[in-house]
């Protein structure tokens, strides 16, 4: 069966993942070595260096190499509301480098396209791809678990326009002249749910991102995936199951998909994209699974 040289078919990966612990140990281990081979003069400065790198925690480390959006300490909003579908007012963001580049579109959560979502864009315009975040519900949100819902189900009650929307946008990336005709789509919780029904009934496009979105487990309807499937979850996540992840790796086994799914045992449902509500437990997954997703869309839609 074809696989990607990043998959893991149904692995728990606990974090630090053993790549990053190794960068992280050579910037200690260089350290020590060079207060063992520096002249004794230089011993007190190199010590206070060695000391001060000790006391900042992995989660310091992580927390600076990922998107400020991530953290709640994004800058302004970069990009502009586009109305591309009926009365869907999403928002664009564009790289600032000329030529052609990949595309995503951002799926939002539960309670809508916040300001959350579209600093992500602005975070992916910064990473060089073109970035739309969707609007499913027509320029409304949610501000409690009840209003929520009442969108989900709303929305998940009339899938073929959730569908239309995304072709719409799809529609209108490709024809940019600063597209590749490259895209992916990636969503959360809700919007995680429905990247994957988009990318089971949804127009051509290169890539599908899954964070801790509802899954399926047959084989027979993932075999209509014609690309790799990325997915990040949550060891912790009590409306996700470890189970549902496991099943649903198999599934895509059985069909032939090639994948690149983790489970993070210690966090809990939506921590990627809110790493400030615990930046102790969050920041080290949440870098590892945006190394993992640059890495995808660098194989899927670059190029």
């Amino acid at each position: 069966m074809l696989t990607s040289e990043n998959s893991h078919f149904g692995e728990i990966s606990k974090w630090p993942s053993p790549h990053t612990v190794a960068s992280y140990g050579v910037l200690c281990a260089g350290g020590v070595t060079l207060t063992q081979t520096l002249p004794i003069k230089n011993l007190k400065p190199l010590v206070f260096v060695v000391v001060l790198t000790a006391l900042v925690s992995r989660a310091d480390i992580a927390g600076s190499l990922l998107p400020p959006a991530l953290l709640g300490n994004a800058g302004p909003l970069q990009g502009e509301t586009l109305n591309y579908y009926k009365n869907a007012a999403g928002y664009l963001a564009v790289p600032h480098g000329a030529g052609r580049h990949g595309s995503v579109i951002l799926i939002h959560e539960w309670n809508g396209l916040t300001d959350r979502v579209r600093e992500v864009a602005d975070a992916m315009a910064a990473e060089g791809y073109i970035a739309l975040a969707a609007d499913l519900y027509s320029g409304r949100t949610g501000s409690n678990p009840g209003e929520n819902m009442a969108l989900v189900r709303e929305t998940l009650a009339e899938p073929e326009t959730l569908i239309a929307n995304l072709n719409t946008a799809v529609r209108y990336l490709n024809d940019r002249p600063d597209s590749s005709g490259k895209v992916a789509a990636i969503g959360w919780c809700y919007g995680g749910g429905v990247a994957l029904s988009f990318a089971l009934g949804g127009i051509q496009h290169e890539a599908t991102a899954i964070f801790y979105g509802r899954l399926l487990d047959d084989p027979e309807q993932l075999k209509r995936i014609d690309h790799e499937v990325y997915g990040t979850f949550a060891g912790q996540d009590r409306s996700i199951s470890v189970d549902a992840v496991n099943q649903f790796v198999a599934a895509l086994r059985l069909a032939g998909v090639p994948n690149d799914v983790h489970i993070y045992d210690s966090v809990n449902h939506g921590f990627w994209l809110h790493v400030d509500a615990n930046p102790d437990l969050r920041s080290g997954p949440a870098l590892d699974a945006w190394s993992r997703l640059k890495r995808y869309l660098a194989r899927t839609i670059e190029g």
